[in-house]
């Protein structure tokens, strides 16, 4: 009479045996693809294109790692029930190339954490530098601007001056004040009292928005400072872990299969 141990040991491999070991190998070489797909066409020499699929391959490093487990579950529900240990080919056995596939990508991963960490690096520093360049042709821009405004402003004095009737009509308009109409006679008596006045209108304008240009200026450094460590940190993180995963995986299957 069979026992039920024997019996177990001759029945064939359930079917969750075979769905784990295939729904695994399908994960396995779907992400793969995913991955080739990810790095075509290559721009090595871009440093956004390394930022940017350095990012998408850890943000989809998990799915590999899922499949190794499926199909390293499912050898071992084979293992278990057929009650086979005896030593194979390891040239033969997927075990082996899985684990040597996972050495492989924990390697990647490992290699791609200090180059992300180092690519943002450097892109923060493109970044903060192209800050610094648009608040400086801002305050050049600056000068220009104030150089126009105060040329205008002298003209359109002058004119008023030429035209006391003018100004009579515009304090009638409400476009000038009775205040700012006797400012403007005085000029007529005392001429380098407008350049004074010119000058300190354009002094008083220029610190306020210099003032104004390295407030943004800094808000703009401090935005691409804290976006850069936020990417860098989660991103090489997530690398390290990944690596840490697969390394461990590969590392410790091929130890046991070599021992069997």
């Amino acid at each position: 009479m069979t026992s039920p141990a024997e019996s177990a040991g001759n029945a064939p491999s359930p079917i969750a045996a075979l769905a784990l070991k295939l729904v695994g190998g399908v994960t396995i070489l779907a992400a793969l693809v995913d991955f080739l797909v990810l790095l075509l066409p290559p721009d090595l020499l871009n440093r956004t294109w390394q930022i940017n699929t350095t990012t998408q391959l850890v943000d989809r490093g998990i799915v590999p790692l899922v499949g190794i487990a499926l199909l390293f579950t499912g050898f071992w529900i084979d293992s278990y029930v057929s009650g086979k240990r005896g030593r194979v080919n390891l040239l033969l056995d997927a075990r082996f190339w899985t684990c040597l596939l996972a050495c492989i990508l924990g390697l990647l991963f490992a290699i791609l954490t200090p180059v992300h960490m180092n690519n943002v690096r450097l892109q923060s520093q493109e970044a903060l530098t192209q800050v610094s360049s648009e608040a400086t042709e801002a305050t050049n821009q600056l000068d220009q601007r104030l150089n126009a405004e105060v040329t205008q402003q002298r003209d359109r004095i002058i004119s008023l001056l030429s035209n006391p009737e003018q100004i009579e009509q515009l304090i009638a308009s409400g476009e000038v004040t009775a205040e700012q109409a006797a400012q403007i006679r005085q000029f007529e008596d005392n001429p380098n009292s407008l350049d004074e006045f010119l000058t300190g209108q354009a002094s008083e304008l220029r610190t306020r928005l210099e003032t104004e240009i390295g407030s943004r200026r800094e808000e703009a450094a401090q935005r691409v400072r804290a976006e850069a460590t936020k990417v860098s940190i989660r991103i090489s993180l997530s690398s390290l872990l990944l690596a840490v995963g697969y390394i461990g995986i590969g590392l410790s299957g091929l130890r046991r299969l070599i021992t069997i």
